[in-house]
């Protein structure tokens, strides 16, 4: 098993080290390196092409992606890909669900395997964060305590370069355009933000402001051709 990215375990290293975690924290049946080995090369993919993008040396070191099994923001991201291409892989559900408790125990943070969030997103320290069945974009940022789902079965839509802060909630029927950011502890549902905004406060007294910045955490990749993964 290969990989382009720079990693503090090797692949199949990291292979036994998510399968002893995930076997000691669920003992009703040992999870083996065999069972993730089929979903290892993909999901390990995902992460280099997501990574590639964030502009800071514990992801982007200015000439290569790399990942830490002890870096807690890398490792929720980790666990949710590999869970997510099991998942794509038609692995057993119970094994999906052992990966996406597993994070949920470790990070506190509440994405199901099913969810599908884009190619390139990053989590801030997501501790308390739920990501819903949402239609997410790339260049998707949350931090800690963010919530988004659903209002009467509908979910929110959101544009590239969206940022959620720390206790933003997004439910419902939202389409939150490109380059929006949703302030602290701000709520908005059931309402559409077009491109360029920031949103700060909840219903009734929220104010909307336009907002002219990426978020900086950024690369820029306007060269990339590779597009979606």
């Amino acid at each position: 098993m290969t990989t382009r990215i720079a990693m503090s375990l090797t692949p199949d290293l990291l292979a036994a080290y998510v399968a002893r975690q995930v076997s000691h924290n669920f003992p009703d049946g040992e999870v083996s390196v065999d069972d993730l080995r089929p979903a290892m090369p993909r999901a390990l993919e995902r992460l280099e092409h997501c990574f590639s993008r964030v502009d800071n040396k514990y992801f982007f070191d200015g000439g290569q992606a790399r990942f830490s099994h002890l870096h807690g923001d890398q490792y929720a991201m980790w666990l949710y890909l590999l869970s997510n291409e099991l998942f794509r892989q038609k692995a057993p559900a119970d094994l999906c669900a052992k990966l996406f408790l597993l994070n949920k125990a470790l990070h506190g943070c509440d994405i199901f395997y099913e969810v599908e969030l884009p190619s390139i997103f990053l989590l801030v320290h997501p501790l308390g964060t739920v990501l819903g069945r949402a239609n997410y974009s790339d260049y998707f940022v949350s931090y800690q305590r963010v919530g988004v789902g659903s209002n009467h079965d509908i979910y929110p839509t959101f544009g590239e370069h969206v940022t959620l802060r720390p206790g933003a909630a997004v439910l419902g029927d939202c389409t939150v355009g490109r380059q929006c950011q949703i302030g602290t502890e701000s709520l908005l549902i059931d309402r559409d933000l077009p491109d360029n905004s920031r949103y700060i406060g909840t219903p009734g007294t929220a104010v909307v402001r336009r907002e002219e910045t990426f978020y900086p955490l950024w690369r820029d990749r306007s060269d990339d051709t590779r597009g979606d993964i």
